[in-house]
């Protein structure tokens, strides 16, 4: 039996894998990666095999219980498998039932972390996720499609909201948290590729994302990460604050 690796990718940017990852995976005999993996990640895996095993929304995926026979029947073939995953593989990335499968197959596996989207999101954005007196919680969260789910009033109680693939649900997410006690002129920032060079990034409020001001501007071939709350309003710059202080000095 060889030994299987998940490994987060990070939010996209090659260059944003972990030390330990990048070792990792230019001595792997094979890689099974996600769809959103950026080309360049594989690089750091010459001599491997490469297999897309990706999901993507709306488009034809692979099953995850077939996922979950392939990285098997790789560890019985290969010394080394490196399964990629996009961001961190305990963030919304399926790992449990991948990690089950390995243990019920007595497969050896280890679990690298990565950088997820909601982290490097904030650092494009240049807004924390918490901010003292603003924001002392955050929730990272995907949309329930679930009837009559009162996910969306509880994950409202958090101060900076994260959504995860939430694109299609924008609008539907946005009333469903100003119907759960948001205002509606909340920030919303929304980043679309993130560290990738197609990376890009809309700022408007809850009531606008709620009529739809939001599908306008998104691509829906990019993922994209909705965050919510007084943490990403914008705020004025170091020119502009110099400026205020000069005119106050100058009036006193």
């Amino acid at each position: 039996m060889g030994k299987v690796y998940l490994i987060g990718a990070g939010p996209g940017a090659a260059d944003l894998i972990t030390v330990r990852g990048a070792r990792l995976l230019s001595g792997a005999d094979v890689v099974l990666h996600d769809a959103l993996i950026e080309p360049a990640m594989l690089d750091y895996a010459p001599n491997a095999q490469k297999i897309a095993v990706g999901k993507r929304c709306g488009q034809r995926s692979t099953a995850q219980h077939f996922i979950n026979k392939q990285i098997v029947d790789a560890a019985r073939e290969y010394d080394v498998v490196v399964r990629l995953k996009g961001g961190d593989p305990m963030l919304f990335g399926r790992a449990d039932e991948e990690m089950r499968a390995l243990e019920a197959a007595g497969i050896e596996y280890e679990v690298v972390p990565g950088i997820t989207a909601a982290l490097a999101s904030a650092a494009a954005l240049k807004r924390s996720l918490t901010l003292r007196g603003v924001s002392r919680s955050v929730a990272l969260a995907t949309h329930s499609r679930a009837p009559d789910s009162d996910e969306i009033r509880e994950q409202a109680s958090a101060d900076s909201l994260v959504f995860y693939m939430g694109r299609d649900s924008a609008p539907d997410i946005a009333q469903q948290l100003i119907d759960a006690g948001r205002a509606g002129s909340t920030p919303v920032a929304i980043v679309e590729a993130c560290s990738t060079p197609r990376e890009r990034t809309l700022t408007l409020t809850l009531a606008r994302m709620a009529l739809g001001e939001a599908q306008e501007w998104l691509d829906p071939s990019q993922p994209s990460l909705l965050m919510i709350g007084e943490a990403f309003r914008e705020r004025a710059s170091a020119s502009t604050s110099k400026e205020k202080l000069k005119a106050l000095q100058y009036a006193a």
